[in-house]
């Protein structure tokens, strides 16, 4: 990634990196504590040949650090300039509250954004996260807008699994099964309908309809070809009626 980013302007792109994972085998290469973060950030930093990182992301929650040291940890790689903006994925609005009465009781830097998994079929931020972001200055950047790949119509009802998919690979189809059911793949037949009624992609559909959504910033895509990518992209300059919005909502229901 540090020599395909060379050739672009550095104030061109928004780089994002996250820790908590295990990155070894010892007991200092996972988690959140102030080790860990302070080693993954530099490790970063040499990996992708940059002086700064846009977005650092506390990827899951870590119950055995206390948040108070994470939290300073980064604030202290934000004030040298290592870090410019502080996330977390995936954390409940409870423990994000937590960090942000932790924050704002000894003048560190809030968290800005979250990333959480979004999409058609996946709505359990709707319900405490995006109310609790659009309070507190909270943006949501959603990985999975398209479901595991569901949401492109790849997957029939009654048809075979494509061979070269995500559901095909026994390394990353862990999560896909629940998107795969009978009524999911019902409703994606319809969703297709609705798109191809007004000229997109069922994948374009799918990405709107979440960047449509409040207090959604962007939404992360992943791709296996570079035409993938191009024809997921477009779905940012796509503005979903409230006709469509509402065809949407009764095929979702």
């Amino acid at each position: 990634m540090g020599e395909a980013l060379k050739k672009y302007p550095r104030e061109s792109y928004v780089l994002a990196t996250k820790a908590f994972w295990p990155m070894g085998t010892g007991p200092n290469d996972k988690g959140l504590s102030r080790k860990h973060v302070f080693e993954q950030v530099h490790a970063s930093l040499k990996r992708l040949n940059v002086d700064y990182i846009d977005i650092f992301y506390c990827h899951r929650y870590d119950p055995k650090t206390p948040l108070e040291e994470t939290l300073r940890t980064i604030d202290d790689l934000l004030r040298q300039g290592k870090i410019l903006y502080v996330g977390v994925s995936e954390w409940t609005a409870t423990q994000m509250a937590q960090a942000l009465h932790i924050a704002d009781r000894y003048l560190l830097d809030r968290i800005v954004v979250n990333q959480p998994q979004y999409n058609m079929f996946h709505r359990y931020i709707e319900e405490e996260i995006i109310p609790f972001g659009e309070k507190n200055g909270i943006s949501q950047v959603v990985f999975s807008p398209l479901a595991q790949g569901v949401l492109t119509g790849k997957y029939k009802l009654g048809g075979n699994i494509p061979a070269d998919s995500r559901a095909a690979d026994p390394n990353s189809n862990m999560y896909i099964g629940q998107f795969l059911k009978e009524d999911k793949l019902l409703r994606v037949e319809k969703l297709k309908t609705l798109a191809d009624e007004i000229g997109i992609t069922l994948s374009q559909l799918a990405i709107a309809w979440v960047l449509r959504q409040p207090n959604v910033s962007s939404a992360l895509i992943g791709a296996s070809k570079p035409e993938q990518v191009e024809e997921n992209v477009k779905a940012s300059g796509i503005t979903l009626s409230d006709e469509v919005l509402e065809k949407i909502e009764a095929i979702l229901e």
